[in-house]
């Protein structure tokens, strides 16, 4: 469901929208907007012992301005979840061949709060300290080569500034691969908890629906070519006691599609693993791409850059 509107709620939404994420080429925020994870696909490979940095950022061109009301002398502006950069970082640790975890912490240029003009509603905060985050993947049918993987991601995310929702992230993760193609579907459900009451002392504990999906095609030994598609549907099936910003400017949909490239190799500072003939090298991935924003909720580009380096 590719709309620039904001959407009502209803069994019917709920259903459309629902079909719609799932068809897509396919996690939370503190505030009544839709809940939007980084642009990451989540895999299915886990060694015991092994360690990965990683470092995922994105930088947003061309954003919605966004749309505010004066409410009672009061200026009131819309929570749809834009920001100009996020920088991510995460440490993953493997635990057996079916089981990682990940921690890790976000910092974001989110829009300014409390605007008091309509000018000053379209500006954005420095980039501060937004969340911290703990992960667990459990790989249920492990993929060796070509065929079918699956598993489940479980992520809580907890806001560095007090009094903001919590979320708690989880889906399936899919992989099938034949050659040098490789597709990825992780759709998930995002439960938001606590968080600021509304005027009829409710907190809005809905429910969104995210998607990370990639199809990737290994070019060489070094290089892959891959279209990412990444996006939210915000408050499935109309559930939760909707904030005051979203009774007045309704919920926000965002979907974002776009090639990324990745570089992977060995650095010549590798440290190894294991010995003798097991010894494991240094893995550098770097990834840039650009997301195109599919609906006028969404950023016309995001600059998706990231580095991956296991150890």
């Amino acid at each position: 469901m590719l709309r620039g509107a904001p959407r009502q709620g209803g069994i019917a939404a709920c259903a459309m929208g629902l079909f719609g994420g799932l068809t897509v080429l396919s996690g939370g925020h503190a505030i009544a907007g839709p809940a939007i994870g980084q642009f990451e696909v989540k895999t299915l490979e886990s060694e015991p012992g092994e360690i990965e940095f990683q470092s995922q950022n994105a930088y947003s061109f061309g954003n919605p301005r966004r749309k505010t009301i004066s409410n009672g002398g009061d200026l009131e502006a819309d929570d749809n979840s834009i920001a100009k950069a996020r920088n991510a970082l995460e440490l993953e640790f493997g635990i057996t061949p079916n089981l990682k975890t990940r921690i890790g912490i976000e910092y974001e240029k989110e829009r300014r709060e409390d605007p008091t003009t309509p000018h000053s509603a379209q500006g954005y905060d420095d980039l501060k300290l937004d969340e911290y985050a703990a992960e667990v993947i459990w790989i249920a049918v492990p993929r060796k080569g070509d065929g079918v993987g699956l598993g489940v991601v479980v992520e809580y995310e907890i806001p560095a500034e007090s009094g903001g929702a919590r979320t708690l992230v989880a889906g399936p993760i899919f992989e099938w691969a034949s050659g040098p193609w490789l597709l990825s579907l992780n759709p998930t459900l995002v439960q938001f908890f606590g968080g600021e009451r509304n005027d009829a002392g409710q907190k809005d504990e809905k429910i969104d629906f995210a998607y990370a999906n990639q199809l990737k095609y290994r070019w060489s030994e070094h290089i892959d070519l891959a279209l990412e598609a990444y996006g939210t549907i915000d408050r499935v099936c109309g559930r939760g006691g909707k904030s005051e910003e979203a009774a007045l400017f309704g919920d926000f949909d965002q979907h974002r599609l776009g090639p990324v490239v990745y570089w992977n190799f060995e650095p010549s500072f590798g440290i190894s693993r294991g010995s003798g003939e097991e010894d494991e090298s240094t893995e550098v991935s770097l990834g840039v791409g650009a997301l195109f924003g599919l609906n006028s909720n969404t950023p016309s580009t995001t600059l998706k850059l990231s580095m991956e380096v296991t150890f």
